[in-house]
């Protein structure tokens, strides 16, 4: 009997009866196809849709709510760090990064990606990779929890943000950092204030604090991180609180600190 077994690939040594739902989001064609090739060796995953950007990635998460995304970090429009902001936390899958360049592949691993594959990509680091996804899945892992607690505490590249990639119902908008008037806390979430528009962000202030760059924005309040030039000028408006009042009509909370660092940082 023993003659006449064989050796199982990784992928057969796992449970493949239940089907695993998932998505390529990459630009460029011959990398989709390729990774289309290699996945005909794992029957277990079932791939529902392919995309060519960050847009068209983030809509089909949300309709499909797949277990496992491969994507690409740069891409034309948002990359991929940019969709994954757009992504609910409930729907976001277990993550394997493509990239052509180390320092995105650095990148990802300080999102804590469940793996990267760099360009070109080999069959075998393919099943190395995609074999053990289907062990996390297997283990009852249906969301990449370490991806989103490390997104949320990390500078991607150590620099400052030049953009922000916000959702307004089924739109996507990219705004500059130097459209931004003022960011408020607001529970689990934040307001961002523009020059003619405003948006939710499930983002914490300290979130913004740390990533825009300072010689720019001041947080002049617990609740309040505000773009300097955006001030139009700051009043008293009780005992050791003033009003600051924005190029875009907005008021916002200063407090007697905020107010004092202001005061330095306009030598008034």
């Amino acid at each position: 009997m023993r003659a006449f077994l064989r050796q199982a690939s990784p992928s057969q040594k796992l449970n493949t009866m239940k089907k695993y739902k998932a998505l390529i989001i990459e630009d460029e064609q011959p990398a989709r196809d390729l990774l289309k090739v290699f996945l005909k060796d794992f029957p277990a995953i079932e791939l529902l849709e392919e995309c060519t950007d960050g847009f068209e990635g983030a809509k089909a998460i949300a309709k499909h709510k797949p277990d496992l995304v491969f994507l690409d970090i740069q891409m034309p429009r948002i990359n991929g760090f940019e969709m994954l902001e757009l992504v609910d936390e409930e729907n976001l899958p277990l993550v394997i990064f493509t990239t052509a360049f180390d320092q995105f592949a650095l990148k990802a691993f300080e999102v804590n990606a469940l793996d990267y594959l760099l360009k070109p990509v080999s069959a075998e680091r393919f099943r190395q990779a995609v074999a053990k996804a289907l062990q996390a899945l297997e283990a009852g892992s249906t969301k990449n929890e370490s991806l989103l607690k490390a997104m949320d505490s990390a500078i991607i590249g150590g620099k400052f943000l030049d953009r922000i990639v916000l959702r307004s119902g089924e739109g996507v908008h990219v705004v500059a950092e130097e459209d931004i008037y003022c960011i408020e806390a607001q529970d689990d979430y934040v307001l961002i204030s523009t020059s003619g528009d405003e948006f939710l962000k499930k983002r914490t202030l300290k979130y913004f604090e740390e990533r825009l760059d300072p010689t720019y924005f001041q947080k002049v309040h617990r609740s309040f991180l505000v773009r300097l030039d955006a001030i139009q000028k700051v009043e008293p408006y009780s005992k050791d609180a003033y009003l600051a009042i924005l190029k875009n009509g907005r008021k916002i909370s200063v407090s007697k600190s905020g107010y004092s660092e202001l005061r330095q940082r306009f030598d008034f």
